[in-house]
């Protein structure tokens, strides 16, 4: 079955890093809730939902997907980029030891799980503010002797690759290509998010479920024009901190 690690926000959410956002108030109360609206959407469409214990002292401690890369074979421990958020890393990896073995990752380069686009075999990992060649390279180690690829996407306009685009499974992705270098995608079918829905290219595709974040009308439209059942969920307190709906859990078959 499918198992989704996540996190409780943090009392201290309006502290988080930001790279391309201004600083805006945070309604923590509201970010509460729209998390637990979000684990309980993942628990209706059948995922076993775990949460990790509370770590209210690290802000950012609720976008778990940063921490960690976890495949069939192994769980590789992330090194982000955001010096603050080291302290995470440990506990994710204490809860993944119960499914997987688990490494660090090689190295000394940074490495956000944000940035790593999973396609069937092959991942996508972006060079971004978060994540270094080093870091990149390291990931790409790390799961070689398992028969999976790493290439390196260049990305520019936002804070990691999977802000900028999602793999919807049949060689199709969901960009929006003023943030990213596209050409390393040029084998898949790429579709493009309207220009006015950026912040909408981050999806988490469960089959043919896709969760969306609510206020992007023409991408959950283009999303089921492609076949894919859509589910919204309110997302924005969580959007000021830069974040998106993969963001908040580490999703992998226990």
């Amino acid at each position: 079955m499918l198992t989704a690690l996540t996190r409780t926000v943090s009392a201290r959410l309006s502290d988080c890093e930001l790279s391309f956002l201004d600083r805006q108030p945070i309604d923590v109360a509201r970010a509460h809730a729209e998390h637990h609206r979000y684990e309980d959407l993942l628990r209706r469409l059948g995922l076993e939902v775990i949460e990790l214990p509370p770590l209210d002292e690290l802000p950012d401690a609720v976008f778990v997907e940063d921490t960690a890369v976890v495949v069939d074979e192994v769980a590789v421990l992330a090194r982000p980029g955001a010096a603050s958020r080291a302290p995470e890393v440990e506990s994710v990896g204490h809860a993944l030891s119960r499914w997987r073995r688990v490494v660090q990752l090689g190295g000394t380069g940074t490495l956000d799980g944000g940035d790593v686009l999973r396609a069937d075999g092959q991942f996508y990992v972006g060079l971004s503010r978060r994540t270094s060649a080093d870091g990149a390279a390291a990931l790409g180690e790390a799961l070689a002797p398992f028969g999976y690829g790493v290439t390196p996407v260049a990305v520019t306009g936002c804070l990691h690759l999977k802000t900028a685009a999602s793999y919807l499974g049949e060689g199709r992705m969901l960009v929006h290509r003023p943030w990213f270098d596209a050409g390393p995608l040029a084998g898949f079918e790429l579709f493009d998010v309207p220009a006015n829905e950026a912040w909408g290219a981050n999806v988490l595709v469960l089959g043919t479920d896709a969760v969306i974040p609510a206020g992007f009308p023409g991408t959950r439209a283009l999303l089921e024009r492609l076949g894919l059942r859509t589910h919204e969920v309110a997302f924005t307190e969580l959007l000021k901190a830069e974040a998106g709906v993969t963001c908040e859990s580490i999703v992998f078959h226990s």
